[in-house]
């Protein structure tokens, strides 16, 4: 009989397929958790106080790569995230600007696009719901990190990638960025919308 692998399992998110998470590999409470509370919060609290900066209780971490014979580049799209953060830690490569848009409920024939360098060693702050994409690499190796960094007081009134009240489902670590209150002597649940 096999025993299971303990390598890491799944991929980073829907969109791209080569990368890791990084709670897979146990970096949630010794540098995603420390990072995301002493020193993005502070930030966050100032710079978007108005879509949950404030009061960011959770997150999925990962790290994605684009390659030649990999991912090139991203599609226009918006994250399950309040804020996230990218980081492109680097390798060398050519092209692969980034390009962000105006935010999601902006309709396509309204929106305007500004196009930014993705700078090794640099990361960039911008709410989750803003429109963005990455623009095809044309030579070398990029690595990014990025942190969708959530807020249950947000989203537990309006799913951000559904727009309805969310209807939970209760699963393991911080889910989706979702919490429903227990009784006193139970601990809080960590759920995801069953919805979207």
């Amino acid at each position: 009989m096999f025993e299971q692998s303990q390598m890491p399992k799944g991929r980073p998110n829907t969109m791209n397929n080569y990368g890791v998470l990084l709670n897979e590999l146990g970096f949630d409470d010794t540098f995603v958790t420390p990072l995301r509370e002493r020193y993005l919060q502070p930030l966050t609290s100032l710079l978007y106080p108005d879509c949950g900066g404030g009061y960011l209780d959770s997150h999925k971490a990962f790290v994605v790569k684009y390659s030649m014979e990999e991912d090139l580049d991203l599609s226009c799209h918006y994250d399950n995230a309040e804020v996230t953060l990218n980081v492109c830690l680097g390798k060398a490569f050519t092209d692969g600007n980034l390009y962000f848009s105006d935010m999601r409920q902006v309709p396509d024939n309204e929106r305007r696009y500004t196009e930014v360098e993705h700078v090794v060693s640099w990361g960039l702050l911008h709410r989750g719901q803003q429109r963005h994409g990455a623009l095809p690499i044309s030579d070398g190796e990029r690595w990014n990190l990025i942190v969708w960094m959530r807020s249950a007081a947000v989203r537990n009134q309006l799913c951000p990638m559904c727009d309805k009240k969310p209807e939970l489902v209760q699963v393991l670590g911080f889910g989706d960025g979702f919490t429903q209150e227990k009784a006193a002597d139970s601990p809080k649940t960590v759920d995801v919308c069953a919805v979207v």
